[in-house]
């Protein structure tokens, strides 16, 4: 009787494993940026990212002290790296960030004020997975990773220095003209 509640969950296995790998060989399950992902990939992504920027990311504040050197050090660094996906003052998503899977959230709209200085910079340092954020921290040094991670900390509570230049930065991807109307010459 054990043997074959063993056989049974063995083969129900083995067909799962089977039926998964044929899926994904015969490309039924979605490889396209501009299709919405299905409420599994959505869990597992979000639920791995959580688990692993719990048990990874630096729990200590911030060792970048908080004056407008750093803050608009932090600007500039984000108008270089970051404007394009994440977008300017205005909240308006560029061409790119707008065909971006997953969106990438608008930073002066959805901003990361509220999350830990360590997850910020975790974020910034290693890149997350699957969704086309990169890992800065091969680019940049250290101080850089902490500069940006201090000026999204406190995006929403500038002082007038900084806010002069996080107003001033464009997002040269938005600037581009509109896509032409859909009649192509035949």
């Amino acid at each position: 009787m054990i043997r074959g509640i063993i056989v049974g969950v063995v083969l129900t296995l083995v067909v799962f494993v089977a039926g998964a790998y044929f899926g994904v060989e015969r490309g039924l399950m979605p490889a396209n940026a501009d299709s919405p992902p299905s409420s599994l990939e959505r869990w597992a992504a979000k639920t791995s990212l959580h688990a692993t920027i719990d048990r990874d990311a630096p729990k200590t504040p911030n060792p970048v002290p908080l004056d407008d050197a750093n803050l608009i050090a932090g600007i500039k660094l984000y108008g270089a790296n970051c404007i394009v996906c994440h977008g300017a003052a205005d909240g308006a998503p560029s061409n790119v960030a707008r065909g971006l899977y997953q969106h990438a959230p608008q930073l002066a709209k959805d901003g990361v004020e509220d999350d830990p200085d360590g997850e910020t910079y975790w974020k910034v340092a290693h890149g997350i997975r699957l969704t086309g954020m990169p890992a800065f921290g091969p680019t940049l040094q250290e101080r850089q990773l902490w500069e940006l991670a201090l000026f999204l900390k406190h995006m929403d509570h500038l002082s007038p220095a900084a806010n002069r230049v996080w107003k001033s930065l464009k997002n040269p991807a938005s600037l581009a003209p509109a896509r032409p109307d859909q009649n192509v010459p035949g």
